[in-house]
């Protein structure tokens, strides 16, 4: 039973707890929603809701307050508001990653309903610099307005998306459930990596003077010279091998070729001795018999 519990945890088939704020962290019903909405004690990923106001969808009302959502009016056009846009996104995501710790990700929803319109999602690398994030970003304000943090229960950003959006087709427009994410411009995008591949490799720099190197993925170039130098020192190894196994038989071999060599020697040596001995003691018999 506890299995089958865990398997549908966050699911569409739990009747306890809301899948929707399970995968989105958020929730159109709100407090008064019939399931359990529960809130992670700790993660990397904090919400910022309702933080960014789309001028394109921002309407001023009879009493002066710019807090009615209007689809379809533009106060402006593309081009600006995706000026404006990236200049947000820039300032937000610089500051929170400068004063509380690296961002692995960071989106903004598009969508027109109140539970996440204008919501910033920032997955912090560590959890730790999400906390402290929260505690001290609940006591500042944004744009002449509170800010609202919490921790939320997203960490995976592509089952909290509409592929229909993804894909031209969701039918629901800026109303449906699932998020509609704001993208930036390439420039920013890729300015904003390089930023952080710049501060990589400076932490690596540091950890690498303090002592803690991490040159293997800092050079690839010295991580080629090492493989080669590994390579040919495994080779010299083998080819001594190679001589130290054929070394004994060979001295063996030229032991016993000496060996034979100096008897062969010997017995050239000794052989035309042995026939002097014999024509000299045919000569003694000889003369004593006459």
């Amino acid at each position: 039973m506890a299995e089958y519990l865990a398997s549908i945890f966050g699911t569409e088939k739990d009747k306890v707890n809301c899948s929707f704020y399970f995968k989105i962290g958020a929730c159109r019903h709100g407090d008064r929603c019939s399931r359990i909405h529960n809130k992670p004690t700790f993660s990397q990923t904090l919400l910022l809701q309702n933080l960014y106001q789309n001028p394109q969808n921002v309407g001023q009302s009879g009493d002066g307050n710019n807090d009615i959502v209007l689809q379809g009016i533009k106060v402006m056009s593309d081009e600006e508001a995706q000026e404006h846009f990236d200049n947000f996104f820039e300032d937000v995501f610089i500051e929170l990653e400068d004063k509380y710790g690296e961002i692995e990700e960071m989106n903004v929803c598009d969508n027109l309903g109140d539970h996440l319109v204008g919501n910033v999602y920032v997955k912090f690398r560590r959890e730790e610099d999400a906390d402290k994030a929260q505690n001290e970003l609940n006591n500042r304000w944004f744009g002449g307005r509170p800010i609202y943090a919490e921790l939320s229960p997203v960490t995976d950003f592509r089952e909290a998306c509409c592929r229909q959006y993804e894909m031209g087709e969701c039918t629901r427009s800026g109303f449906c459930n699932f998020m509609h994410l704001k993208p930036i411009s390439r420039e920013l995008r890729r300015e904003l990596y390089g930023r952080r591949r710049a501060a990589a490799i400076e932490r690596r720099l540091a950890s690498y003077v303090t002592g803690r190197s991490r040159s293997r993925s800092l050079s690839p170039v010295r991580r080629r010279s090492r493989s080669r130098e590994r390579r040919e020192r495994r080779e010299r190894e083998r080819e001594r091998e190679t001589r130290r196994s054929r070394s004994p038989a060979t001295k063996r071999s030229a032991r016993v070729g000496t060996k034979r060599n100096t008897e062969d020697v010997k017995t050239k040596i000794t052989e035309p001795n042995i026939t002097a001995d014999r024509i000299t003691l045919s000569f003694i018999f000889i003369q004593r018999l006459h």
